[in-house]
């Protein structure tokens, strides 16, 4: 059991957790979030109607070892639509969104409730939900849910992955999903989620949890934590947080905490004569049309490169990036970039150009000799096995619409009115008044007899309307490793030590975007177990191109006959599987570099010397 505190079991305490439960882990989020706009009837969320998803890991590995379990204070129906119980870490490492036609979901309700996951308001307690999570009775909760034996799980070799859930109703179904799901759903349905819900998918579901320091290959989340976040920025950094049970990996690890160590990969390191990709977040919190484009310009090495006509939606982000080639000498380049419109989530960057080519491994000798060695355990250097990422666009949806505009044509006419009018006779009248006296007169008047005359016109009253395509690139890889073709006691994959072996190393791309947005895999490199899988690497050459590679060694300088191969060390002991890792680096996206570990391996069983022999008469 862990050291406790009496600080942390008051606490705990404080929240109505069972007398017994105390302070057994530690956490590491946090979360952000805002308020939120009105619902409809097809498309609603309940404040409340939340939960978790919990996956137990292993820390050596960063495998998951349990099957996910999910949690929520209220019960939920079992025909909820759900895409079953998957972790942010399978999707990171390639699983697909299936939706669970037909199938029933499930999910525990906690005997002591649980705190609010997901906030209407953004407003969170992420310090009540760190104690909860890390009191003993919910590991208590998750160790038996997830089948595991309790002090194992607590022991410091496993960590708990915690992801947000939220139970909602869109267009007119209701769904089970976590942040990440989300992000996926809404890339495969072209925004349908960010159309009628985006702060709760994309804000309040999303922020609800993030990772303080980095973690298990997920990144610290650094940017907003209060607006809509992009797809692309929760699907790789949103919506999870960790609890760990023993210290946390020191933050400049190079080794990431893995044995066995690997080649370490800084995310500002570029290699030497490759093709790259360079990219930065840009956010607006106004409309980003045709009529009002963004323009962002990369200034790299003395060229400036522009990606014009960038149309973004009011409070909303994207991924914008451009494709370049390294330099051929290593040295370190530093990036500007500019933008006429919008805000950039970074606007230098310093890019350090390797050349891995300076790590081959010394000449191997006879004499050579290492007592006491032990096969060293396979690295778990981390990889990025898929990409996610997206474009917007928009059109204009016309809208005819008559503006009237009604003025008064004046047309003054006169209408005539005859009448007489009678006068009296006078004494000096010329002649007798029978009958009276008098005259016609035109009485009439001038009026107006204009008329009311529209004077309008047709307008377009239409808007812009946006739609955003998703993108996604995934990697994948194999290895076959065996001994050279000239190797004369070779059997299969068994061999002799101090014999070279050689290896085919292959890496496919699949991806729906055009070749602008991606490289195909360029970087093979192999370390070796003599070398503990570090200091020393041998770098592939690429023998096919395209979206399927193919790499081997290169020709092996201390080779008599120029060979493609790796002298195998003459000290390795009997009946040792010598395996070989390879990590396939600049494969790179918007999203950033994929890349793939594979290892594959040969027996050894006796040395070259037992092949020497005298022949005496």
């Amino acid at each position: 059991m862990k050291r406790l505190t009496s600080l942390l079991l008051a606490l705990a305490l404080l929240f109505c957790l069972p007398a017994t439960a105390h302070a057994t882990g530690n956490g590491n989020m946090d979360a952000g979030g805002g308020g939120m706009g009105q619902g409809t009837s097809e498309n609603k969320w309940t404040p409340g109607n939340d939960g978790v998803r919990i996956t137990v890991i292993d820390t050596e590995s960063g495998a998951a070892v349990s099957t996910p379990v999910d949690f929520s204070n209220q019960a939920q129906t079992g025909t909820v639509l759900h895409f079953g119980k998957v972790s942010k870490l399978q999707y990171q490492n390639g699983a697909s969104l299936q939706l669970q036609a037909g199938g029933s979901y499930s999910c525990i309700q906690p005997a002591s409730p649980m705190p609010t996951i997901v906030s209407s308001t953004g407003r969170n307690s992420i310090e009540t939900i760190k104690r909860y999570f890390c009191s003993e009775y919910a590991c208590m909760m998750v160790a038996e849910a997830a089948g595991m034996d309790y002090d194992t799980m607590i022991s410091g070799r496993y960590k708990l992955m915690v992801e947000p859930i939220a139970y909602f109703t869109h267009n007119g179904q209701y769904y089970c999903m976590t942040a990440t799901e989300a992000a996926l759903y809404d890339q495969l349905s072209g925004g349908a989620l960010r159309t009628t819900m985006p702060s709760l998918t994309h804000k309040n579901l999303a922020l609800s949890m993030f990772l303080e320091d980095d973690d298990l290959g997920i990144g610290a989340w650094t940017g907003s934590t209060t607006g809509r976040q992009s797809n692309t920025d929760i699907i790789n950094s949103l919506g999870v947080g960790i609890i760990w049970f023993s210290d946390p990996p020191a933050p400049d690890d190079p080794g990431g905490g893995s044995p066995g160590g690997g080649i370490a990969l800084p995310d500002s390191d570029y290699r030497v004569d490759t093709d790259v990709i360079t990219a930065v977040t840009l956010y607006t919190d106004t409309d980003l049309t045709p009529d009002n484009p963004a323009t962002v310009t990369f200034h790299i090495l003395g060229t400036a490169y522009q990606v014009n006509n960038i149309v973004i939606p009011k409070d909303d982000c994207q991924l914008v990036w451009v494709k370049w080639h390294t330099p051929a000498t290593p040295q370190n380049v530093n990036i500007t970039v500019t933008v006429n419109r919008g805000t950039l989530s970074r606007d230098t960057i310093t890019a350090r150009i390797v050349d891995l080519s300076e790590r081959v491994p010394p000449d191997p000798l006879a004499t050579d000799t290492c007592p006491g060695y032990s096969v060293p355990p396979l690295p778990s250097t981390p990889q990025k096995l898929s990409a996610n990422w997206g474009v917007w666009s928009c059109r204009w949806i016309p809208d005819w619409q008559w503006h009237p505009d009604w003025k008064w044509h004046e047309d003054m006419q006169w209408h005539p009115n005859m009448q007489w009018h009678e006068t009296e006779c006078t004494e000096d009248c010329p002649r007798r008044c029978e009958g009276g006296h008098g005259e016609w007169r035109d009485d009439g008047e001038w009026r107006d007899d204009g008329r009311w005359v529209d004077e309008g016109e047709w307008k377009d009253d239409g808007e812009w309307e946006y739609s955003y395509t998703g993108y996604y690139a995934s990697l994948s890889g194999s290895m076959t490793l065996l001994p050279d073709d000239i190797v004369p006691t070779a059997n299969g994959r068994d061999m002799k030590s101090g014999y070279g072996v050689k290896t085919e190393v292959r890496a496919s791309l699949s991806t729906n975007a055009t070749s602008g947005h991606y490289t195909t895999p360029q970087t093979a490199l192999s370390t070796f177990p003599e070398f503990q899988y570090r200091t020393y690497l041998r770098l592939l050459q690429r023998v096919s191109g395209g979206h399927n590679v193919k790499f081997t060694f290169r020709p092996n300088e201390f080779s008599t006959y120029g060979r493609n191969v790796h002298f195998t060390p003459v000290w390795l002991p009997d009946n040792t599987d010598y395996r070989i890792y390879t990590q396939v680096w600049d494969t790179w996206t918007p999203d950033g570099m994929l890349s793939v570990n594979v290892s594959d391996y040969t027996t050894i069983h006796q040395s070259v010397f037992d092949d020497w022999y005298t022949n005496r008469e």
